[in-house]
């Protein structure tokens, strides 16, 4: 069995929806906005990899953009990676976020909105992306905020009820290193400008 790979959590660049305040959740078209395409250029240039790198992305367009220019920056390849989806907020999406953010924050881990996905099945869905990484020196997951806070709690070994409630800022830039097999704990973190 190869080493763990170095992890590089990416936030997508604020989109459309972020900028008007609107939840987002699996809403795949929406794309980024001028100052969310200079947020994924800035995380792009921060990131430290080497060769063999590989960038796995949400299909989603706000992380596929951003993707799209992590992988011009770094020269190296990039795969969509469903499991890397943002959490679903079922028939809560377009709605305003601040309408929703209480609920969605102080929720029970086994509670979703109608039609949408639970935090202990995110959580779950991180691990399986977690153990299917594949080799490589450094691997750059680019997702959303509810997701890349499931991948860091789920690669640090921690239960869903210990997630913050806070989700990292548009082209936020999150390094993991392993210390065993299949957990990580938190890197020096590049900074990130824009």
């Amino acid at each position: 069995m190869s080493a763990a790979p170095v992890l590089h959590l990416v936030r997508h660049g604020e989109s459309t929806w972020n900028a008007a305040g609107l939840l987002q959740g699996r809403t795949a078209h929406v794309g980024l906005t001028a100052r969310g395409r200079a947020q994924a250029r800035a995380a792009a240039e921060a990131l430290r990899v080497g060769a063999g790198a590989l960038v796995l992305t949400s299909p989603q367009r706000r992380a596929a953009e951003t993707a799209a220019a992590v992988g011009r920056v770094l020269g190296v390849p990039v795969r969509e990676c469903p499991g890397l989806c943002e959490q679903s907020h079922g028939e809560w999406e377009g709605r305003p976020a601040a309408d929703c953010a209480a609920a969605l924050a102080g929720a029970d881990p086994d509670w979703a909105p109608p039609g949408g996905e639970t935090g202990r099945e995110l959580h779950a869905r991180a691990q399986r992306v977690l153990r299917a990484l594949p080799p490589a020196r450094s691997v750059v997951l680019v997702t959303h905020g509810e997701t890349l806070r499931a991948l860091v709690v789920a690669a640090c070994g921690l239960a869903v009820e210990e997630a913050p409630r806070e989700l990292p800022p548009n082209g936020t830039v999150v390094a993991l290193r392993p210390v065993g097999p299949e957990r990580w704990e938190r890197a020096e973190q590049p900074a990130a400008r824009g």
